[in-house]
């Protein structure tokens, strides 16, 4: 079953039918999807090194939907946001935070047409250009890439040894997460540990609510992680173990 398919049948099941009555029958959550990452994949940001996707996004809709549309937008925008992780994941896009998905309304609009904005956050943080490479003096060792990183990496909470791939593991409490953790205090998409061609394994928070913490210190945007670190996500411990 495609990805785009679970995406449709959790959106349906989470707003029982109100998906349907909001938009036309050729107006589906796959239809929005598809133009979602369809935005994300046209509105890259590229330097030197990386390649910056928008994450933030906002679906314009008519008075008529934006009105049956209340009440499910929460937990919509939430199932959007975690596919859209998933497929600047697979792109390798990066993002300077969790995608941030809103509703609006256009006047313009009929009903069962929408449109989508795309915006980034923190543009600020986006660099238009990178130094180029400064050769170190000879009696400087240039740092390399890590030469032999491990295949995978564990990551053990609530009982549970979790493999974590070279790709990375987004973990949280949405059924949609590699990792899936059930405390009610951990986020729907709360953190991702994944591998660093030159940092090797690092944490990232996702913008959760109750934070990453990694042997006691508070994780702001990544941290790089080592063998036998300790971490807790929310009130949830956790111990890594890189293989």
């Amino acid at each position: 079953m495609s990805v785009l398919r679970n995406l449709e049948q959790r959106l349906s099941g989470l707003v029982e039918g109100t998906f349907g009555r909001v938009f036309r029958s050729e107006v589906g959550p796959v239809e929005i999807s598809r133009r979602l990452t369809r935005e994300m994949d046209q509105n890259v940001k590229v330097s030197l090194s990386r390649t910056y996707a928008p994450n933030d996004y906002v679906i314009w809709l008519s008075p008529e939907d934006r009105v049956r549309y209340e009440g499910v937008e929460d937990e919509v925008a939430d199932e959007l946001a975690g596919h859209l992780l998933e497929h600047a994941r697979a792109e390798r896009l990066t993002l300077v935070s969790r995608p941030v998905i809103q509703f609006g309304v256009d006047e313009a609009l009929g009903l069962g047409e929408f449109g989508i904005e795309t915006r980034v956050i923190r543009l600020d943080q986006i660099p238009d250009e990178e130094p180029e490479p400064v050769t170190p003096p000879p009696a400087v060792k240039a740092r390399e890439p890590l030469a032999a990183m491990p295949a995978r990496a564990i990551f053990e909470a609530e009982g549970t040894r979790f493999t974590i791939p070279p790709t990375g593991a987004v973990i949280g409490r949405s059924s949609s997460c590699d990792v899936v953790l059930e405390n009610a205090d951990v986020s729907r998409q709360h953190a991702q540990i994944l591998c660093d061609d030159v940092e090797g394994w690092v944490i990232e928070d996702l913008g959760s609510t109750n934070g990453v913490v990694v042997n006691g210190g508070r994780v702001a945007g990544s941290l790089r992680l080592s063998n036998g670190d300790q971490i807790k996500l929310g009130p949830v411990s956790g111990r890594f173990e890189a293989r």
